[in-house]
């Protein structure tokens, strides 16, 4: 295993040190976690509701690099793979609250649903008002080792994006729970790995393919999916995730976002081909893309690989995602 990185025990510490010793503009660490929250003004000043998000570290930019004016604010990273603990979590809320709530926003994952609603029942004892939505949108496995139901994956992009644009408008918590679970439900994600993330503190590859195989259908923890296959050309990988996912809209006409995800260690060369690929399959199919975004948004250390991700829009929400914001990373 090559890493650039000290002691695996203190990967994450130093990690968001650095991120925000670097980003002193954007954001701060919570003294005693490694919970970061906004360090702007506008979120002082604007007096909206707080949006906190958090999980396991290995996914960068997620959840830290969305933190900023726009989208997230605080992000709580747990260890690598981990779900972070329900004190830490605690810490962001109560940093975040401005007398209007907290929307928590969580991955599907029984460690990260679990902690997050231990620091729900503790923010509700301070009487802060607090909702929880729990993002889904891996299609490619009904469950998982490390969930009960679908995974939450890239699509936490887009939620994220959406939700925090619309508390920066002003929106109310419960009708931010309420756009948070439809934007959810309207959102599909697959992935596939050509080479396994390699844990740290395991020192080699989660699972092992040929030189000329694939794997459709991986999560963002190594997590194994549903077939493994020979490698085929992007159109041809874009024609098998496309026609995935859109068995699971019975409507589509209107507006729709695309998200090309990479894993971590695929280059962006690769993932703009495959994201060409797609744009020419759905204009192929008449599917309107009124939004599109590639790059390297929800990471799995560094697995080679992409995901697709679509979903079918309100015209609102198209607004919302194409909303400058300021982040470290969107």
């Amino acid at each position: 295993m090559k890493k650039i990185i000290n002691n695996v025990e203190d990967i994450v510490p130093e990690m968001i040190s650095g991120l925000v010793r670097t980003n002193t503009d954007l954001v701060k660490q919570i003294d005693g976690t490694t919970a970061v929250v906004r360090n702007d003004s506008k979120f002082k000043a604007n007096k909206q509701v707080g949006i906190v998000s958090g999980g396991g570290s290995g996914h960068e930019p997620l959840h830290a690099g969305y933190v900023g004016d726009g989208m997230l604010s605080a992000a709580v990273a747990g260890e690598v793979f981990t779900s972070p603990t329900p004190d830490q979590i605690y810490e962001a809320i109560t940093a975040v609250d401005q007398g209007k709530g907290v929307l928590l926003i969580v991955k599907n994952y029984s460690g990260d649903v679990m902690n997050f609603d231990m620091a729900k029942e503790m923010a509700e004892a301070d009487d802060i008002e607090i909702k929880t939505i729990v993002v889904d949108d891996d299609i490619s496995v009904k469950n998982s080792e490390f969930t009960q139901g679908k995974r939450g994956v890239a699509g936490t992009a887009l939620v994220e994006k959406i939700v925090g644009a619309a508390a920066r408008s002003g929106m109310n918590l419960a009708d931010l729970a309420t756009l948070g679970q439809k934007v959810i439900d309207n959102t599909k994600t697959i992935g596939i790995a050509l080479h396994a993330a390699t844990v740290p503190a395991v020192g080699h590859p989660g699972f092992e393919l040929g030189d000329d195989e694939i794997e459709y259908g991986i999560g963002i923890h190594n997590e194994r999916g549903y077939a493994v296959e020979k490698i085929q050309p992007s159109k041809k990988l874009a024609n098998e995730l496309i026609e995935k996912i859109l068995k699971e809209f019975s409507d589509q006409s209107g507006d729709f976002a695309i998200l090309v995800n990479g894993m971590g260690g695929t280059p962006l060369m690769e993932q703009y081909i495959f994201a060409n690929d797609v744009l020419n399959e759905l204009a192929d199919k008449k599917i309107k893309v009124s939004f599109s975004k590639v790059g390297n948004l929800v990471t799995s250390l560094d697995m080679q690989g992409i995901s697709l991700t679509i979903m079918k829009a309100d015209a609102d929400w198209i607004k919302y995602l194409k909303e400058p914001v300021t982040t470290i990373a969107w």
